[in-house]
C-alpha cells in the first residue's frame, strides 16, 4: 500500500484535562464574567463492536473515549439558561454560538436545536427527581469546550448532555440542597442517564436507544462497557489495548453522516416487526431469545415478509444480521476475556462486512477506510455508529498507527473523496 508524500494527515485535537479545563474557563470568564462555579466533562465513545442491536435486546461493546466534552456553569438570577459553546473544525478553525432559553420553556419538543441537549437533560434530571429543582427565577450558565468531533458517530450529543446533567447536578445539590460534598452514585449516574436520553428523544426529537449515554457515564479507563440490553444490565470488561501493543485507530470519514432519509426507519421498522411477529405468534421476548432456542429464523422472515408485502430476502437479511451481531458480541468479549486480540480483530471484520452486505449501512467511504486499514496490517476494522458516513475503527499495532492512517488518507485522495480526519482512541474515564 503506497502513500502519497503531498497528502497531510489530519489529526483530531485531543486535550488534556488541565488544558481543556483552563480553556472553558476562559471561555466561561470572556462571556459571563467572572469564575465558574463548577466544571464537568463528559467523553464520546467508539463502539468495539455490536452495531444496530440495541434497539434488538442485543449487546453492545462501547468504550469511552479519552476526547471529553467539558461544560463550566454557574447559577444566575435571571431565570434562563445562558449557553456558549466553542468548537474547532478540523482545519483547526474556531466558531462561537450562544444562545438563551428561559427556564420555564423547556420541554416535549422545545427547544429543538443544539441546546435542546443541554437544557432538557437538565430539564428532565430535574422533572424525574435527580437533580433539585431551580428556584424561583433562578437559571444557569454554561460555557462549553469540546474534542469530540461533530457528525462522526463518536456520540458527541452525549457527551454534552451527559457533562451538562453532570455540571447541573453539582450545582443544585451543593447550592440549593446545601449538601457540601455530594456522592456521584450509581443511582444518580442512573438518573442522569435517563434524563439524556429523554433529552434527546422527546426534547430534541432524536431517536436513541441508550448506548451512547450510558457508555458515557458508566465507563472506565482501559475497560470496555459490555451492556446487555435484553438484561437490561452492564459490566466492565478488560480492555488495555497498550499491553498488547495495540491501539484503536478511528477515520472520521467526513462523509455525510445522517440518518434523515429513512434508510434507519426503514431498517428499524423491519426489526421492530419481525419482534413482534416472534412475540404474537411464539412467545418469544425478542429475536435474540427467538435465535438462541434454535428458531428457523429464515422460515420465520418469510412468513413476516409475505404477510406484510415485504421482500423475503431482504427481511431474512436484516434479521441475520442482527442476531449474527449479538453473537458475534457475545463472542468478542470472551476474546478480550482471554486476552485473544486476534480473534477481536476477526470479529470486528466479520461485524463490518455484515453491516455492508445484510444490513448495508455501510458507504463507499467507509469501506475504503477499512479495507486499505486491513491492507496496512490492521487485526480487524469495521465502520461503527449508525452508517451511512460517519467513522471506522481499525484495531492496529501501535507502530503502524501513523502509517495506517497516511494510507488511508492517501486512499481517500486518490478517490476523490473528502479528507478524513483521525484520532487514536484510548479507554478513558466516563463522566466526572
Amino acid at each position: 500500500m503506497t502513500t502519497d508524500p503531498g497528502v497531510t494527515t489530519q489529526w483530531t485535537r485531543t486535550r488534556s484535562t488541565d488544558t481543556a479545563t483552563v480553556d472553558v474557563t476562559r471561555l466561561f470568564a470572556e462571556h459571563f464574567g467572572g469564575e465558574p462555579a463548577v466544571v464537568h466533562s463528559a467523553p464520546g465513545r467508539a463502539n468495539v463492536i455490536g452495531e444496530h442491536v440495541d434497539y434488538a435486546a442485543g449487546i453492545c461493546l462501547p468504550f469511552a473515549l479519552e476526547q471529553r466534552t467539558f461544560i463550566a456553569a454557574r447559577l444566575n438570577d435571571l431565570g434562563t439558561y445562558r449557553l456558549v459553546s466553542r468548537m474547532q473544525d478540523s482545519a483547526g478553525q474556531e466558531s462561537v454560538t450562544t444562545a438563551e432559553v428561559p427556564t420555564g420553556e423547556v420541554g416535549p419538543g422545545s427547544p429543538a436545536d443544539w441546546s435542546g441537549y443541554v437544557v432538557g437533560t437538565i430539564w428532565a434530571a430535574m422533572d424525574n427527581g435527580t437533580i433539585p429543582p431551580l428556584p424561583a427565577g433562578t437559571g444557569l450558565d454554561l460555557a462549553i469546550e469540546s474534542d469530540v468531533p461533530l457528525g462522526a458517530g463518536l456520540s458527541s450529543s452525549a457527551a454534552l448532555e451527559c457533562a451538562a446533567g453532570l455540571a447541573a447536578w453539582t450545582l443544585l445539590t451543593t447550592q440549593t440542597a446545601q449538601i457540601t460534598q455530594p456522592t456521584l452514585t450509581d443511582a444518580i449516574r442512573e438518573g442522569l442517564m435517563h434524563a439524556a436520553i429523554r433529552a434527546e428523544n422527546d426534547v430534541v426529537g432524536a431517536s436513541t436507544g441508550g448506548l451512547d449515554q450510558r457508555a458515557s457515564l458508566f465507563a472506565t479507563r482501559a475497560h470496555a462497557l459490555a451492556i446487555d440490553f435484553g438484561r437490561d444490565e452492564h459490566y466492565q470488561v478488560p480492555f488495555d489495548l497498550e499491553s498488547h501493543n495495540l491501539a484503536i485507530l478511528v477515520t472520521n470519514t467526513n462523509a455525510p453522516h445522517t440518518l434523515a432519509d429513512g434508510q434507519y426507519a426503514s431498517r428499524r421498522a423491519v426489526i421492530d416487526g419481525m419482534t413482534a411477529f416472534v412475540q404474537q405468534r411464539l412467545g418469544y421476548a425478542s429475536l435474540r431469545d427467538a435465535d438462541e432456542a434454535g428458531q428457523e429464523m429464515a422460515v420465520l422472515c418469510a412468513r413476516w415478509a409475505s404477510e406484510n408485502n415485504q421482500d423475503a430476502h431482504v427481511v431474512t437479511d436484516r434479521v441475520a444480521h442482527v442476531t449474527g451481531e449479538i453473537r458475534r458480541t457475545a463472542q468478542a468479549i470472551e476474546f478480550l476475556q482471554a486476552g485473544d486480540m486476534a480473534a477481536l480483530g476477526s470479529a470486528m471484520t466479520a461485524s463490518h462486512a455484515s453491516l455492508r452486505d445484510l444490513y448495508q449501512v455501510s458507504c463507499p467511504e467507509l469501506d475504503l477506510a477499512v479495507d486499505v486499514a486491513l491492507a496496512t496490517g490492521a487485526l480487524g476494522s469495521r465502520m461503527i455508529g449508525g452508517g451511512f458516513g460517519g467513522s471506522a475503527i481499525a484495531l492496529v499495532p501501535v507502530k503502524t498507527t501513523d502509517a495506517t492512517a497516511s494510507a488511508i488518507a492517501s486512499a481517500f485522495s486518490d478517490a476523490g473523496f473528502r479528507a478524513p480526519e483521525f484520532l487514536v482512541a484510548r479507554a478513558g474515564d466516563g463522566a466526572v
